[in-house]
């Protein structure tokens, strides 16, 4: 870990505010379904973290937010450039098979041939399909793109007949609430009922503004779940259990995310980011630490989960249990 930045490595406010906040929260056993590994060939985080994060490097970096715990993930492929997409499916797919209750996201862009992408997922032993904006068609900011120009309905049909789960990142200023955004995961969901589509970040929620005025119009797809990836809002969490139901949530850390410092704020109608360089850390005669996004992320279900008063039971499903049963681990 000596290549790691030092602003990445865990320091005595990390391990003083999981024991204070955490240790009795986290269950024994976590499966994080948003989570990424990489390779030098095609490492998008160079200069922040060690240049290679295979499945061993995944469990020993999971020491540092939940320690002494079982560690799972369904890892998703990043990647540099898009000519680097076959490499890191590949990659992702050698980590995945390194242990049976992991799992593994193919990454697509909107011009794959579906057919290419069955055969292609089903060679690797993967899982399902993971899209984003950047590759977006037709878009112009991507981060305003309809969700079909980033995940081809020609793709939903191909993960429907084949029982695939898809990892969504909606984009568009709103999130959960914008109505393109509500007609295209209604009409997925409901004609491609095989197809069980996760709304990362917890739908986006950012600003929970968008969950609690978007999710009540989501309801009744038992296909559609939720990760809660690297999303600090409590109410954004919360907003999913009780319009939705905790067992369609999926607990998410977002390596590398979850070894930043700071986290994710909602402001107005929309949120930004306090990063470890963010100069709001001196408050009045008090001189602030960050702690790991990833903890700061953890505290935040924790008060979700207190606020909807679930059981030892629920927060287990949220950590493991609903991922059992979605994606079939043993």
């Amino acid at each position: 870990m000596s290549s790691v930045h030092p602003e990445y490595i865990p320091r005595e406010e990390d391990r003083e505010f999981f024991q204070r906040e955490l240790a009795s929260f986290v269950p024994d056993k976590v499966f994080d379904a948003h989570t990424h590994v990489w390779h030098p060939d095609h490492n998008v985080f160079s200069g922040s973290f060690p240049p290679l994060v295979d499945y061993e490097n995944y469990v020993r970096l999971m020491e540092d937010i939940y320690p002494g715990r079982v560690a799972k993930g369904l890892f998703i492929p990043t990647f540099r450039d898009p000519v680097n997409i076959p490499a890191a499916n590949q990659w992702t797919g050698d980590q995945t098979a390194k242990d049976a209750n992991c799992r593994g996201h193919f990454f697509i862009t909107p011009e794959d041939d579906p057919e290419w992408v069955r055969q292609e997922v089903k060679r690797l032993k993967l899982h399902g399909l993971k899209c984003y904006h950047t590759l977006a068609r037709n878009a112009d900011p991507t981060w305003e793109a309809e969700i079909p120009d980033y995940l081809p309905e020609s793709h939903i049909r191909v993960a429907h007949e084949e029982g695939w789960t898809i990892t969504l990142h909606m984009v568009k200023a709103r999130a959960a609430a914008d109505p393109g955004n509500i007609h295209w995961i209604r009409h997925y969901c409901e004609n491609y009922p095989d197809m069980q589509l996760i709304l990362a970040h917890s739908a986006r929620g950012f600003q929970p503004a968008h969950n609690l005025e978007g999710l009540p119009h989501l309801k009744g797809l038992d296909n559609l779940w939720f990760d809660t990836s690297a999303n600090c809002e409590a109410m954004a969490h919360q907003a999913i259990i009780r319009i939705i139901g905790h067992d369609k949530l999926l607990y998410g850390g977002d390596l590398p995310v979850t070894h930043a410092r700071g986290r994710s704020l909602s402001v107005e109608d929309s949120f930004l980011w306090l990063d470890g360089d963010s100069p709001h850390w001196r408050e009045k005669h008090q001189q602030l630490k960050p702690v790991l996004t990833g903890l700061e992320h953890l505290r935040s279900l924790k008060w979700a989960c207190w606020s909807e008063r679930l059981s030892d039971t629920q927060v287990e499903d949220i950590f493991w249990n609903n991922a059992a049963r979605l994606l079939g681990l043993k």
